[in-house]
């Protein structure tokens, strides 16, 4: 018998659970939490299976992080973060967890306009990390088409001191002091948007991912392409060549291979929905030197949708991911895919979790 799975999405209207005991078993789905709030992020904590923690946006309500100690029954609102230098969060995006040290795990939050917000425990509070707002590069940041989110925070398994994120559109930013300070980390990545292409700052990347097993090693899905970088980001190569197009926004990594991921590409900026309408996802098992696409199970005609950029999730219990139109996929090992039950809002973000309480 597999271990059970557990599947958290965040909704435009909630957040949903879905589990299963076995592979063999039956889907189950909650009713949703937080229901009628936009979650843009959900983040299961890696030590309580039962706990989770969500960044919920209301057009009435504002925004809030919110939390559940019983696996999503119930909800508690949680302190929210000051403004910053008098300028309120418009939008909570992303929530992550840094590596235990010391018997202590640091959660990080971000947030639009461009601000990050660290905790020992999302349950007493926030402060800021200002060095981002300070940084002599600012000024070649903009206002992209969902605003000017810090929407991927990806702290270092192994120095509790390294983290990254990325800003649309501002570029990706690596920290060496447990954000008190950071380096813009975008050579290689040309940008034709910008007036100079190869600017420092100033990019839009979608999605950024460190892989826990080889931490060096980050991938990046950008507005006009995917890369790698294997140092960190001091350095970065394009890896889209085999893929139907450079735009998306996606990416999954498996938790123990490195060359192993999956993207959904998209068919441009204007367009915005999966290429030709057919859902692919596409595999590489060389770390983007070459690609696969795995469709058995996924709609290959009139399918126009987006995967958003928390929309896949990949861990030990497999790859999950929601789509815009409000499906949820599962997939053991990216080779077939089954539907979960449901007609869901507009997926936002999916986590997906064995309970024995590892996830991504």
């Amino acid at each position: 018998m597999s271990d059970p799975i557990e599947i958290w999405i965040a909704t435009r209207k909630g957040v949903f659970v879905a589990r299963r005991s076995a592979n063999s078993e039956p889907w189950s789905l909650t009713e949703p939490g937080l229901a009628g709030y936009e979650v843009y992020h959900v983040a299961p904590d890696p030590d309580d299976p039962l706990r989770a923690f969500a960044a919920a946006n209301h057009r009435v309500w504002g925004q809030h992080v919110f939390g559940t100690g019983d696996g999503g029954a119930t909800w508690d609102l949680l302190p929210d973060p000051e403004p910053v230098d008098g300028v309120e969060a418009r939008y909570f995006w992303h929530l992550a967890a840094g590596p235990e040290s010391g018997g202590q795990r640091r959660w990080y939050l971000g947030a639009d306009p461009a601000t990050i917000f660290a905790s020992n425990d999302p349950r007493d509070g926030w402060e800021a990390l200002r060095g981002l707002q300070s940084h002599p590069t600012r000024e070649t940041w903009q206002v992209a088409r969902g605003g000017m989110p810090l929407h991927s925070i990806q702290p270092d398994p192994r120095t509790p001191d390294r983290l990254y994120v990325a800003i649309s559109a501002g570029g990706c930013y690596r920290s060496e002091d447990a954000g008190l300070t950071w380096t813009p980390i975008n050579d290689g990545i040309t940008a034709t948007y910008l007036a100079d292409p190869h600017g420092v700052a100033g990019h839009n990347p979608h999605s950024l991912r460190i892989h826990p097993a080889r931490p060096d090693r980050l991938y990046r899905q950008g507005h006009q392409g995917l890369f790698r970088t294997d140092d960190r980001g001091e350095s970065w190569m394009e890896i889209t060549a085999g893929l139907p197009s450079d735009f998306g926004y996606a990416v999954g990594l498996h938790p123990r291979d490195p060359d192993r991921l999956w993207v959904i590409p998209e068919e441009s900026s204007h367009m915005r929905c999966v290429c030709g309408g057919r859902l692919r996802v596409y595999e590489s098992v060389d770390a983007g030197s070459t690609w696969e696409a795995r469709t058995d199970g996924l709609p290959q005609r009139h399918a126009y949708l987006s995967v958003l950029r928390d929309g896949l999730s990949a861990g030990e219990g497999g790859i999950a991911f929601g789509t815009t139109t409000g499906q949820v996929f599962w997939s053991p090992d990216g080779s077939s895919w089954e539907r979960l039950p449901g007609m869901l809002p507009t997926v936002l973000a999916v986590a997906l979790r064995d309970r024995s309480g590892s996830d991504a």
